[in-house]
């Protein structure tokens, strides 16, 4: 007897990405890390450890067949306004994006994780 693979090429209901629960805990890896940080030179340091903290975080949430991607952008405050966009190409029932922004009187941050898919 023959058995029949199966492949699903969905995640369950359960095992989707939820947006509203990543867009709490980037909010506190980026308020954790820079409550206290007054802009510098070594926010190019920072962005790399906060991003690694984002990635191992999403990690432990354990969706199957996820792949992520963060993007971390510190700027300094200066009272002017900032715009950030991004576009993406991929499936909306499966793909999805969480940010969270940070900002303290001398400096802002902006993290964003993609969670896409893999089928």
């Amino acid at each position: 007897m023959e058995e029949s693979a199966t492949y699903t090429i969905r995640p369950n209901f359960k095992d989707k990405f939820r947006p509203s629960l990543v867009n709490d805990m980037i909010y506190k890896v980026l308020k954790e890390s820079l409550q206290d940080k007054q802009y510098s030179s070594e926010a190019e340091t920072w962005c790399k450890d906060i991003t690694d903290h984002i990635k191992r975080n999403l990690k432990e949430l354990d969706l199957k067949r996820y792949k992520y991607i963060v993007q971390v952008v510190i700027g300094e405050q200066r009272g002017e306004g900032v715009k950030i966009g991004s576009r993406c190409l991929w499936d909306t029932d499966t793909d999805n994006y969480s940010q969270g922004l940070f900002i303290n009187d001398s400096l802002f941050a902006v993290g964003v994780a993609y969670a896409v898919y893999y089928y």
